[in-house]
């Protein structure tokens, strides 16, 4: 699977376009609809993710066909086109926060729930301390091979944040 990250809108959120067997899925178009749809060239995209509901990442959302939407996942797997994910809840910065897992790849988009030696904000809207240490827990029992791309900033290991990252510890 190719992974292409585009930083968006005034806080660089990151928004990713996966692309496998010319088929295409968008994660948290935040913003500058244009400067994604550039990067697709015409290729069908078979789903748009949505980590949370924070403005910095579904900016550009409206653009996109509404059928495409995974609106309000429940967790287990999902399967659209070439693409088996799993969603996995990851509350805390938000009470909507999920992460993606596709486990054949082993590499998760967790927003803004984990980044770099850090995790996302719990003081604001909807935000709680308790659910994210909830969901930090829940997600260190996942294999440390996995890259985590987060919402904002640069890709991480899961085993890298394990040992680095004091929320994790």
């Amino acid at each position: 699977m190719k992974i292409t990250t585009i930083k968006v809108g005034y806080l660089e959120a990151n928004c990713y376009i996966l692309e496998k067997s010319e088929k295409i899925i968008v994660i948290d178009p935040g913003d500058e609809y244009d400067k994604i749809v550039s990067k697709i060239n015409n290729r069908e995209v078979v789903k748009v993710l949505i980590t949370h509901y924070h403005q910095d990442h579904i900016g550009a959302l409206n653009n996109f066909k509404q059928n495409l939407i995974l609106k309000k996942p429940k967790e287990g797997i999902y399967h659209f086109g070439p693409f088996s994910f799993e969603v996995i809840f990851t509350k805390g910065h938000t009470d909507d926060s999920v992460t993606y897992y596709f486990k054949d790849e082993k590499i998760m988009f967790t927003g803004d729930f984990l980044f770099k030696e850090t995790i996302g904000r719990t003081d604001m809207p909807s935000g709680n301390p308790e659910a994210m240490q909830k969901s930090l827990n829940k997600i260190k029992s996942y294999p440390g091979d996995i890259q985590i791309y987060p919402g904002h900033g640069p890709t991480t290991t899961l085993k890298y944040e394990k040992e680095n990252n004091y929320f994790l510890k």
